[in-house]
């Protein structure tokens, strides 16, 4: 015997409510720097810590450098060492492109064709000597400055924007950075 429509009809209903209050809430979008001005963002940046892609666990010096081409994309470098400072060199060359020229702070980071993994710029010291790097997915992150090595307060403060962004920075890992002059 076929339960009626309306008994089936009832289920499906009572099913679909179920499974809308099983899914996450919605976040909030994640607030980038109202400006980055482009020309003093360019140059090399040392990654002191990230919350790891892949690519990146294991790795030591870091860096990221960025050259603003005529056709307004970001040729761009990550240099690293795989397995601890002495260990052998990698290198990936993605190119960024802005996709909000309002700020500046909204960029698609393409490694593969046609991919473009979102990149946001959520914070940048006035004097342009820290950064920190997020995703609206809140899955990887980078802290990054212009030195291999920043203040502990500072470290900090950057900690506890990524945390105040919705990450959880337990996943946080610092990335060793040792030169040999």
């Amino acid at each position: 015997m076929k339960p009626p429509p309306l008994i089936l009809l009832s289920t499906f209903a009572a099913a679909l409510l179920a499974l809308a209050a099983c899914r996450t809430p919605a976040r909030v979008p994640l607030r980038t720097v109202p400006a980055v001005d482009l020309p003093r963002f360019m140059g090399d940046w040392y990654v002191i810590a990230c919350i790891p892609t892949f690519l990146e666990r294991g790795i030591a010096n870091a860096v990221e450098s960025y050259r603003l081409d005529p056709d307004g994309t970001v040729a761009t470098t990550f240099t690293y060492r795989k397995g601890g400072p002495d260990g052998p060199p990698g290198r990936m060359t993605p190119r960024g492109f802005v996709l909000d020229p309002a700020t500046n702070a909204v960029w698609g980071m393409r490694f593969v064709w046609p991919v473009k993994a979102d990149y946001r710029i959520i914070h940048v010291d006035p004097d342009y000597a820290v950064t920190v790097v997020a995703r609206e997915k809140r899955d990887y992150a980078w802290i990054m400055a212009r030195r291999p090595a920043i203040p502990e307060p500072v470290y900090d403060r950057m900690v506890q924007l990524l945390r105040e962004a919705g990450y959880d920075v337990t996943k946080l890992r610092r990335i060793p950075q040792r030169w040999v002059p």
